[in-house]
């Protein structure tokens, strides 16, 4: 009953919180607002800037492009915020973050505090992974995974946290950081452009399955692409 009563009041919260963001879109602040929330989910808040992103692009089609400019740049940013934090304060506040906003339990794997890859990550993408929790995919793939999970629904503060608790090349991983988080707000920004209000239909409804065939096609282009090389 108190895990219940816990889950319910944590969803009430969520749904404030998500709110709360959402009404910045009516307001003359909404690109502040996009810029501080872009920067606050990459190092610690849980809501995605999508949700903001998304009717500040319907409100102003002209600008969608300014719109997920700013939304990379400031998340790029919060990026390096989370990666400081996993990098010099995992212990303290990392673990914390990761298990009461992040809501991801940590498990032990080999003597270290790991997760637990969500299992369609898993299924989608087999053996090679390199194992079925992150810091073993870190282990195999490094800066990549900043890139490729950058694009899936995964909280992006779980990566840019672990990217500094597992040394990800600095320099690498804003490199990567620019790369995944523009294709995923310039993509969506410039569907919302396109095809306005069925393109914002399809995203609200399919938004998760859009980000994991994104991936899954972009990386079996890399693998028809190397198999020519």
């Amino acid at each position: 009953m108190t895990t219940q009563t816990g889950q319910i009041s944590r969803f009430y919260l969520h749904r404030r919180l998500y709110n709360w963001v959402l009404h910045w879109a009516n307001t003359p602040y909404g690109l502040p607002a996009l810029v501080f929330l872009s920067f606050a989910e990459s190092s610690f808040f849980p809501i995605p800037p999508d949700i903001l992103l998304i009717p500040l692009v319907m409100g102003a089609l002209h600008r969608w492009w300014r719109f997920a400019l700013w939304c990379t740049f400031a998340s790029v940013v919060g990026g390096l915020a989370g990666y400081g934090i996993g990098f010099f304060a995992w212990e303290t506040a990392g673990r914390w973050i990761v298990e009461n906003i992040a809501h991801v339990h940590l498990v032990q794997v080999n003597g270290r505090g790991d997760i637990a890859l969500p299992t369609y990550i898993v299924d989608t993408f087999g053996s090679g992974l390199g194992g079925e929790y992150l810091f073993q995919v870190y282990d195999k793939w490094n800066a990549w995974i900043v890139f490729v999970f950058g694009l899936t629904p995964l909280p992006y503060k779980l990566i840019t946290i672990t990217a500094g608790v597992a040394h990800v090349n600095l320099p690498v991983f804003i490199v990567t950081s620019i790369a995944a988080r523009a294709t995923r707000f310039f993509v969506v920004a410039w569907m919302l452009k396109k095809w306005g209000e069925p393109a914002k239909a399809f995203i609200d409804r399919y938004f998760n399955l859009l980000c994991i065939a994104f991936v899954v096609l972009l990386i079996a282009g890399f693998a028809v692409a190397a198999a020519f090389l």
